[in-house]
């Protein structure tokens, strides 16, 4: 990463909850601190609760990100800007993979910075621990369901044969009876094969 900030181009994200609130004092904060770099833009939710999952202005700073329109991405507080531990995780990693620095402003946590950077290095391993955690607990309950004698996936899909064997028997294709049934030209196959084998038993 290029850390001469002078030459990097900041995007200021700040929001309120309610409309009443201002972003006023998150800005002043920001645009103070952002000073340092070569040039800004800002991203400002107002009216917007922490936990919606869309939040017009931050959508748009995510596009903008993945535009690489600017270098480094300056919140107020985590808070501001994520509405979960695991959103600021999976965040944070895919600023590390677009090369894009993250500052929090009150929590002190800069990635311009050598020592910050390590920060997207541990919140990659959180991230990939869970991911590990998630997967091995999919597996154990697959394995368990199995020993309980459980069937996994999804049931067998049923063909009404008799259907298949009737519209066969008007000289329509076997894409034909797949349309008009909704189902695929495989199954129309496994359903003749098996009125066949019932037809020569």
């Amino acid at each position: 990463m290029n850390h001469d900030v002078s030459k990097r181009t900041v995007a200021l994200y700040a929001r309120v909850s309610t409309l009443d609130q201002s972003c006023d004092m998150q800005l002043e904060d920001l645009r103070r601190y952002a000073a340092r770099f070569g040039r800004s833009c800002e991203y400002v939710d107002v009216g917007v609760s922490g936990a919606q999952r869309r939040r017009p202005q931050l959508d748009a700073l995510m596009k903008d990100a993945h535009k690489r329109l600017f270098d480094v991405l300056l919140v107020w507080k985590f808070d501001r800007f994520a509405r979960s531990v695991k959103h600021l995780v999976d965040s944070l990693e895919e600023f590390r993979a677009l090369g894009i620095d993250f500052i929090s402003y009150t929590e002190g946590v800069d990635t311009t910075t050598p020592s910050g950077e390590l920060l997207f290095h541990i919140m990659g391993a959180v991230a990939q621990f869970e991911r590990d955690l998630i997967a091995e607990r999919v597996r154990a309950g697959i394995a368990h369901a199995r020993a309980m004698g459980k069937r996994i996936g999804r049931p067998p899909a049923v063909t009404n044969i008799a259907e298949v064997s009737a519209l066969r028997g008007q000289g329509m294709s076997l894409r034909a009876v797949a349309r008009a049934l909704d189902i695929p030209v495989s199954r129309v196959r496994r359903a003749l094969s098996r009125q066949r084998l019932k037809e020569s038993a």
